[in-house]
């Protein structure tokens, strides 16, 4: 990976002294079908020949192009040959005495991909069918062609592809076969990352979308959608395409710049390591988005969601793209915003705030708590920053941030600020300053301060209510403490809404008075609600307005320990969770308290997205933040509680089903593995319940994990499931077994050979890690912190982020574990950034639990003591 890295200043270099007039790239992948790999274990390769027509600032000056592969053939430049063994050393090309106009000729080997970066060569076992496709964020198309990758060099891209004579070809343009090559439509200008190929046998479904605008002009869209064969059957392309009419209507009536790129195709594709990514005229997405089981609505909103927000970035990001990766919050926090206002403005999922306030913002909240929390705009000097700030800060924290700015500035000026900036930048890119000074012109608010509080600086801040009542019981004064970090002190202005909550004579707890207030500083006075009744609930940022983590005062969380079920409005309900879920995890709630909360309230809760959330909040509990004595305790009453909704729910409901995989996650005693047996034979049955084959693989992996479910059990599993999905789940609970020699060929397979690709990998390492398992994997700490520094050097940034990430040794919970990370990370000071700050979150993530058990082993002792 040192070599294929790319600094900030290089990339400002580059920029000043170069510009792009057009690229044409040449693919043969005709090699992707038949025989085997290159011999001596050579990957496989395709031809890859790349012109490019640039200028130079500065003739004379020299320079480089990117290009990642095994060998270069021939290279030219302005028509003069030169030695690839001379210029080429793996990842650049030195361009020497440039001319004003140039012509760079390159014809290369390039190396398909089994890690989900470059030109990603799967093989479907179910019928052997080969197929590619390409992902390149940040900087992976040098993985296919020569360019210059960084995203302020933009230009037109001119695609042709040869390929095996019974495949299709797809490409950003609209493409047309000819004598045996794929040629592809002129791009408009848009940067290497977001050029993109798919290829192969693949299934392809077509609809259209046109809009008459009131100008009298006529827009039609041809609309794609793809996937592999063996997922037809399960491909609701309908639903996918009824999602894709709804926001493009929804972003038409709100940019007012109609859609710049042509057609507009959708492809789901195998291995996929993201949720999606924003190529323009062909989006790919992972193919878990096409269901082949039953699964919940909440499933459907996270897939419409995922649509929505991939075409927001074909205005934030395709059409307008940020400078350089710092500004990446200028594409990717506009399109989670946009993804969630899209959802709720024009889809049947109308609760998509409540999904967002639940689950995005604990995204959020988790990364801006972490020793790496950085600003939104964030300071990413090389690549492999880039690559990490993929995260929930960019996402989520600055999602929550432009919710914020519409409600600081009014949602027709904020729309109005975007529409002058399509209309500004189109086909460029653009800095913080750019978007700024747009939204001043539209709100006449103060945009510089506001962004040097919620842009510019890390951390999230705690608001808390503080409730003084009169001799007649009626509001004397209330106020909001806010407080920060010390590590990030800002305090930020906010505005909130605050509610008041009473329970009504039938239980229900509900809000009978509200006031908005702009919070600024440690304290601030509610004037408005002065008067009012005594609550026996205060709900800071209700509605929830701002970004911010919620707290109690003693009687408003006694309130909702003793009537959380009642609390009527959903999104107030999805607050009340994620604030105790905060407490819990800040070692404020003992976690034991939390799950009683979850085995109390949660069979009460109408949102499905939000009760799925709490069984993966409950489970997280059990596993990290209960005092180590206590969990065989909490296992227990979470598997009986589980059990008792599961066979409580409505028959055949959605909430069944949740239940159904809940319990298999916290099965653990005999009587409840049996179940599980029995239901996967059928000699058990709970009416209503259809075991499906996905729902079968969620049973097995607990069954195998317990020693129930043998090697032999699971080839007959995947004899019945022999497909790419099947193989996934096979792999995964095979390395959940409980066996030492188990564990050592998982960890093999995983961090000693790269023989597998990027998903048997995720499969492994989720299976390896098993929290029932801890005595058994601890001998993996120490081998842990004596590979990751090599994996880090030898293997793709994907593969190096997945091992370091997910092998960590976090279920070995002490007080020396932490000291052996500490001692690595002492003894690493140089190693590379990226790497040390995985180490350092997953460290902050194990001190965070110990602190939870400590918290929650002090309740124990507490109770005891009474």
């Amino acid at each position: 990976m040192p070599g294929e890295n790319l600094s900030r200043d290089e990339a400002r270099e580059r920029a000043a002294l170069l510009s792009v007039d057009g690229y044409d790239v040449s693919l043969d992948v005709r090699s992707a079908v038949g025989g085997g790999d290159g011999e001596d274990g050579a990957p496989r390769t395709f031809r890859s020949v790349t012109t490019i027509r640039f200028r130079c600032a500065e003739p004379g000056a020299t320079s480089f192009a990117d290009l990642i592969a095994p060998s270069v053939t021939a290279l030219s430049l302005n028509g003069k040959d030169l030695d690839p063994s001379e210029v080429f050393d793996g990842t650049r090309i030195t361009l020497e005495d440039l001319a004003a106009d140039n012509e760079l000729v390159v014809d290369a080997q390039c190396a398909y991909s089994r890690t989900g970066e470059g030109l990603h060569r799967f093989v479907d076992p179910e019928d052997g069918e080969v197929y590619l496709y390409t992902q390149y964020e940040p900087a992976d198309s040098r993985r296919v062609f020569a360019n210059f990758e960084q995203p302020d060099l933009k230009a037109p891209f001119r695609f042709e592809v040869r390929a095996p004579e019974e495949w299709t070809v797809w490409s950003n343009g609209v493409g047309e076969l000819a004598d045996g090559v794929w040629r592809f439509a002129e791009t408009k200008p848009i940067s290497t990352y977001i050029t993109c190929v798919v290829a192969g046998p693949y299934h392809y479904v077509t609809d259209s979308y046109s809009r008459t605008f009131t100008d009298g002009t006529t827009l039609d869209i041809p609309l794609g959608a793809l996937c592999r064969k063996g997922l037809a059957p399960y491909f609701d392309a309908d639903d996918v395409f009824l999602v894709t009419k709804q926001g493009l209507d929804f972003f038409h009536d709100h940019f007012d710049y109609p859609y710049p790129f042509g057609k507009y195709d959708q492809a789901f594709v195998p291995e996929y390591n993201l949720g999606a990514m924003e190529n323009p005229g062909l989006v790919t997405f992972r193919e878990e988005f096409i269901f082949r089981g039953k699964v919940t609505r909440a499933s459907y909103e996270g897939r419409a969601n995922v649509v929505l927000h991939e075409m927001a970035h074909m205005w934030f990001g395709d059409l307008v793209t940020m400078e350089w990766w710092d500004d990446l919050w200028l594409k990717e926090s506009f399109a989670d915003f946009m993804g969630a206002f899209a959802l709720v403005g024009a889809t049947r999922f109308q609760d998509g705030w409540i999904t967002f306030a639940n689950r995005r913002k604990a995204w959020a909240y988790r990364a801006d708590q972490l020793p790496s929390t950085h600003p939104v705009t964030a300071d990413i000097r090389d690549l492999q920053d880039a690559k990490l700030n993929f995260d929930g800060i960019t996402y989520a924290k600055g999602a929550s941030v432009l919710k914020q700015l519409v409600a600081y500035v009014g949602q027709d000026a904020f729309l109005e600020g975007a529409r002058r900036y399509f209309k500004r930048n189109a086909y460029g890119n653009t800095r913080l300053g750019d978007l700024l000074s747009v939204l001043e012109e539209t709100s006449g608010r103060d945009m510089a301060t506001w962004a040097r509080s919620w842009l510019q600086t890390a951390g999230v801040n705690s608001l808390t209510p503080q409730v003084l009542l009169d001799a007649e019981g009626r509001i004397d004064e209330l106020a909001v403490l806010q407080e920060a970090a010390e590590s990030h002190p800002e305090l930020r202005p906010h505005r909130v809404a605050v509610g008041l909550y009473r329970r009504s004579e039938g239980g229900a707890l509900e809000r009978y008075a509200r006031a908005e207030v702009d919070v600024d500083g440690p304290r601030t006075v509610v004037a408005e609600l002065v008067g009012a009744q005594a609550p026996e609930l205060v709900l800071v940022n209700d509605d929830d307005l701002t970004y911010c983590k919620i707290r109690f005062d003693e009687t408003s969380l006694a309130t909702l320990k003793d009537g959380l079920g009642g609390m009527t409005d959903p999104l107030a309900r999805a607050l009340c969770w994620s604030a105790l879920w905060n407490l819990t995890r800040d070692a404020l709630l003992p976690a034991r308290d939390f799950i009683g909360l979850v085995l109390r309230f949660a069979g009460r809760e109408s949102d499905i997205g939000v009760l799925q959330v709490l069984h993966a909040w409950a489970n997280s509990a059990l596993v990290h933040y209960v005092a180590p004595g206590w969990r065989p305790v909490g296992e227990r009453l979470l598997a009986e509680g589980a059990l008792r909704e599961l066979r409580g729910a409505e028959p055949g409901s959605e909430h069944q089903l949740a239940w159904a995989r809940f319990f298999a996650t916290v099965a653990a005693a005999e009587g409840d593995l049996k179940l599980l047996k029995g239901l996967l034979e059928g000699t058990e049955t709970i009416e209503g319940l259809a075991v499906d084959q996905e729902l079968r693989w969620a049973f097995l992996e607990p069954l195998a994990a317990h020693g129930v479910a043998d090697e032999s059990v699971l080839a007959a599993e995947l004899a019945r499931d022999d497909t790419a999905s099947g193989k996934r789940h096979q792999v995964r609970c095979l390395a959940a077994r409980p066996s030492a020699a188990v564990k050592a060929q998982a960890w093999a397979q995983v961090v000693e050979s790269d023989a597998l690709s990027n998903a048997l990998v995720e499969a492994t390492i989720a299976g390896f890690a098993q929290s029932s398992q801890r005595e058994l994997i601890a001998p993996y700490a120490e081998k842990y912190f004596a590979a990751i520094e090599r994996v880090w050097s030898e293997r793709s940034i994907q593969i190096g982020m997945d091992v370091v990430r997910g092998l960590f040794p976090g279920l070995q919970d002490s007080e020396e574990t932490l000291a052996a990370t500490d001692v690595w990370l002492s003894a690493h000071e140089t190693a590379a950034p990226a790497l040390r700050r995985l180490v350092l979150e997953a460290r902050d993530d194990l001190a965070r639990g110990l602190r939870g058990q400590a918290c929650d082993a002090a309740a124990e002792g507490a109770s005891s003591s009474g």
